[in-house]
């Protein structure tokens, strides 16, 4: 078993294609395919399955691939340690929860890219339990979500306070105290979003019964308060950003306490110098 052809595994993995990794790795797909199949048979397992044009894991395959996962990482963690004085380059793989890529991240991503322009950043954003378990399974070198960690492999800094805010249509009647939410519709984020929890936990310790809608978008939730469908409770920082003040209008509670935004990253990364680049960046700038 040799290391190229454990790249070669996890690029056809993450790509799904014979043809799209040899372009990925500058090889002609015959040589990757002998290669493979000579994986297989020291491993007496198929590791993929063909389905139509391209592959898909196989059960063996996914079992597989997280350990290489980990020994590739490894591998490279062993090659920086050796390269300490060398600035952050190559692929860095950066998660974050929507509402912290709408408001806070940009400014962090463009200071990150000036400093450090031969660092390559594949960004997704989704839900935190999906952006941890990314980390965990080495898909993700990193990721900003609003959840204290609690996973032993985990680990965390903060980064930031999120105050919390509600918001109404500018036609909404003025909300003088907590009791005028009683029996309104809000839109939020799914179960275990901890914005929702927030505003649940404040709302049930008060007995004030609300109704919400699930909406999986902030942009979305945006537009629904605008066009006076109902209320919502968001970070401060998207709300100063993105929305017109004379369509909406905010509201503050002092029980409303601002959620902390964490960096997480897998522990079993021993050295990533791009992760401890963009931590020290953000620990720097005024988010």
């Amino acid at each position: 078993m040799e290391l190229s052809q454990l790249r070669m595994f996890k690029t056809i993995a993450d790509l799904g294609s014979i043809a799209r990794a040899a372009e990925e790795l500058h090889c002609v797909p015959s040589n990757i395919t002998t290669r493979i199949r000579k994986l297989e048979e020291e491993l007496g397992q198929d590791l993929f399955v063909r389905q139509g044009r391209g592959l898909r894991l196989s059960q063996n395959g996914q079992v597989f691939l997280e350990h290489v996962n980990k020994i590739l990482i490894q591998c490279d963690a062993a090659k920086q340690s050796m390269q300490q004085d060398i600035r952050p380059t190559g692929l860095f793989k950066l998660g974050a929860i929507e509402s912290s890529a709408m408001s806070r991240l940009p400014s962090l991503l463009a200071a990150f890219h000036q400093e450090y322009p031969d660092v390559q950043i594949q960004f997704q954003t989704d839900r935190w339990p999906v952006l941890q378990q990314e980390v965990l399974n080495f898909r993700l070198d990193a990721a900003v979500i609003a959840a204290k960690p609690t996973h032993p492999n985990i680990g965390f800094a903060a980064l930031y306070q999120e105050p919390l805010i509600l918001i109404a249509p500018a036609t909404h009647p003025v909300i003088q105290s907590p009791q005028d939410l009683a029996g309104l519709g809000f839109f939020m984020w799914p179960a275990g979003c901890p914005y929702r929890q927030i505003l649940e936990a404040w709302t049930q310790s008060l007995d004030i019964p609300i109704h919400i809608t699930d909406m999986a978008s902030n942009g979305a939730i945006l537009g629904c308060v605008s066009a006076g469908a109902g209320l919502a409770m968001v970070p401060k920082s998207i709300f100063d950003r993105f929305i017109q003040k004379s369509e909406i209008q905010h509201y503050q509670f002092d029980a409303l306490t601002p959620v902390t935004n964490y960096f997480i990253w897998n522990k079993n990364v021993t050295k990533h110098p791009a992760k401890e680049a963009f931590l020290s960046l953000a620990n720097h700038l005024d988010l």
